[in-house]
Parts: C-alpha cells; sequence; structure tokens
C-alpha cells in the first residue's frame, strides 16, 4: 500500500478550505483591503517551502518522509523549525484564509496545523 505525501493532504485541505468557504462561509469578518493582509502569510509559506526543498537538494537528501534520509539538516531554515514544509504549508493555508476573509477556511488550516505537528 502505498503511503500519501504530505503535499496531497495540503492540497486537499486547500481544495476544502476554499468549498467550504464558498458553501458555508459561516461569519465573514474580514474586508476587501484587510484581506490583502493574507498575501504575507501566503508568501513567506511558498518562500519557506522553497527554500526548504532546496535545503534538501543542497544536502543531497530525500524531501520525502517516508525514504530514508542520508543526512540531518540542522542549518538554513531548520535552525529555525524541526519541520518548516510543514509550517510553510500551514501558512499557506492561513494565508488563504485571511484572503477569503470567512471563518471556516480557518478551521481547515487549524486543523491541518494539528494533524502535522
Amino acid at each position: 500500500m502505498r503511503k500519501v505525501l504530505p503535499p496531497i493532504y495540503f492540497l486537499a485541505a486547500l481544495i476544502l478550505g476554499i468549498v467550504l468557504h464558498f458553501l458555508f462561509p459561516v461569519r465573514q469578518f474580514l474586508d476587501f483591503p484587510w484581506r490583502l493582509l493574507g498575501l504575507v502569510p501566503l508568501v513567506i509559506g511558498i518562500i519557506l517551502n522553497l527554500v526548504s526543498d532546496h535545503m534538501f537538494k543542497k544536502h543531497s537528501t530525500t524531501v520525502k518522509p517516508f525514504e530514508r534520509s542520508s543526512v540531518l539538516i540542522t542549518d538554513g531554515v531548520f535552525r529555525l523549525t524541526r519541520n518548516p514544509m510543514y509550517l510553510g504549508m500551514t501558512l499557506i493555508l492561513l494565508g488563504v484564509a485571511l484572503v477569503l476573509g470567512s471563518a471556516t477556511p480557518f478551521g481547515v488550516a487549524l486543523l491541518f496545523g494539528l494533524l502535522f505537528d
């Protein structure tokens, strides 16, 4: 049986958050100009994932969590957090939730972050 990689869970959470926003927005709490603040965590999350992926390639080790790694990376963004890619994915979900401005996508982002902690 093949294991599901974290980006698949991330993509499912992203789609779920967007669908829930349109089907059950629960409460719209941010108006347009303030929604743009969501771009900050969104961009930081993307950069964090790209930098982390680059670090894996630089150290010639696998990015896949179910494969045996050849090295423990402790420099760069890995000095700040044990798993910057999961943090980046969570920040992207939070950024999208802010851009959408309703409450339901936040629940998805929170659940994703807790599950991958």
